[in-house]
């Protein structure tokens, strides 16, 4: 498949090659192409494009830094680590981004009320905020299993005025609440705007998530010619359902010789079987009104994952990461939870810098591949969120009480 054939998807059905689609009830069908419409006319209007770059440079805090991590870098040894620092960003990662763009899109269709889905809480916090700034109602479905190791982002929600419902079917986590949130939208479908927080679901949301996104990979390049003279030799982002890694990833597809690799959760370990990395270890399946690369057992059914970080703890994954893989644009790899760990706490004590376990991912990798580079070769990592709200998580693998 060659480049242009790449930056063209997805198709007016919304597939990337075998990928992709539109798998839902008929209920959803009217309201998935109105918002494609929608989506499609607006994306084309000088004036909506030009209100959500405003809410992006004065109200997210655009463009985030690209950092040289130069202590860390040293320690590794080999290629010099930046990092794209989407942690800056209001609200503490790079969901803004989407949120902003889905939210408004939501206004111009009239919509006065909003729900959403969560893991770590980040799309949840990013959901609730711009609901809040814009006077709409909201709602969010999160597993109670993520509920119970991302309590400060529940609370954040809640001061903002969301209601966050605990879904407690099935492993009680991602999967789960976006499953009762689909349920939920087919019966108020009417009034109500889903804000999907990855490029996953049904046409058109890989696409308009995406492109939402991109602002990441487009600053990432500028800065990276202006700060270096040069393009970076690699890029760096973990990869749960996949909004952080597209978004840096898209803009350098035509960059042949830019290097990209996709962090998934290795968990326990490939071969324990506890894990949520469905590109490495999975199979094409239907999930959540997509084809893509799934976690399943031999008759087709969703099995349970595991991964010590909320937001990467999914069965599924996009539909353009599906495709990437496939053609091998992309090189998607696993590192596991203590791989993870160990990543949180070198970035923390050796740059000030705390990073999300989501992040701490990519983190693991990029210590691996930068010590198999030259000096003056250059990795960009997308640091897709901070750390203060995993800080629960960390201390009960530490042994150690954090009093609420």
């Amino acid at each position: 498949m060659s480049t242009e054939e790449l930056l063209n998807m997805p198709d007016a059905g919304g597939h990337f090659g075998p990928y992709g689609g539109r798998f839902v009830s008929e209920t959803l069908m009217a309201a998935l192409d109105e918002l494609a419409l929608t989506y499609e006319k607006l994306a084309k209007d000088s004036a909506f494009q030009a209100e959500f770059d405003r809410d992006l440079a004065f109200y997210v805090g655009r463009p985030s830094p690209l950092y040289l991590a130069q202590r860390w870098s040293d320690k590794i040894g080999g290629a010099r680590i930046f990092l794209k620092r989407e942690d800056l960003n209001h609200t503490g990662a790079h969901k803004v981004n989407n949120t902003i763009g889905q939210a408004l899109l939501a206004k111009h269709m009239g919509k006065k009320r909003v729900i959403a889905e969560t893991g770590a809480g980040q799309h949840g916090v990013a959901s609730a905020t711009v609901a809040a700034r814009l006077g709409m109602q909201c709602t969010v479905f999160m597993g109670a299993e993520d509920i119970q190791r991302q309590a400060l982002n529940v609370y954040r929600m809640k001061l903002l005025g969301a209601e966050v419902v605990s879904v407690e079917s099935g492993s009680r986590t991602l999967k789960d609440a976006m499953n009762e949130a689909m349920r939920h939208w087919v019966t108020h479908v009417d009034d109500t705007f889903y804000i999907i927080g990855t490029v996953a679901g049904p046409h058109p949301y890989p696409k308009l998530v995406r492109d939402f996104q991109a602002v990441i990979g487009r600053e990432a390049r500028e800065q990276c010619l202006e700060q270096n003279g040069r393009l970076p030799d690699a890029l760096v982002a973990c990869v749960g359902g996949g909004s952080n890694a597209i978004g840096l990833f898209h803009p350098f597809i035509a960059d042949e010789t830019v290097k990209m690799y996709g962090v998934e959760a290795g968990g326990n370990g490939l071969d324990t079987g506890q894990h949520a990395a469905p590109l490495c270890a999975g199979k094409p399946g239907v999930l959540h009104g997509n084809r893509t690369y799934l976690m399943a057992d031999a008759a087709g059914q969703i099995i349970e994952t595991h991964s010590v970080s909320a937001g990467l703890d999914y069965p599924g994954v996009g539909p353009e990461h599906s495709l990437l893989k496939d053609v091998g644009r992309v090189d998607y790899v696993a590192v596991t939870d203590e791989e993870a760990l160990t990543a949180f706490r070198d970035l923390t004590q050796l740059e000030g810098i705390m990073p999300a376990l989501e992040s701490s991912h990519a983190l693991a990798y990029a210590e691996k591949l930068a010590a198999t580079m030259s000096s003056n070769q250059i990795i960009v990592v997308n640091l897709s969120g901070r750390g203060d709200k995993d800080i629960h998580t960390v201390a009960a693998i530490d042994g150690i009480q954090v009093l609420d």
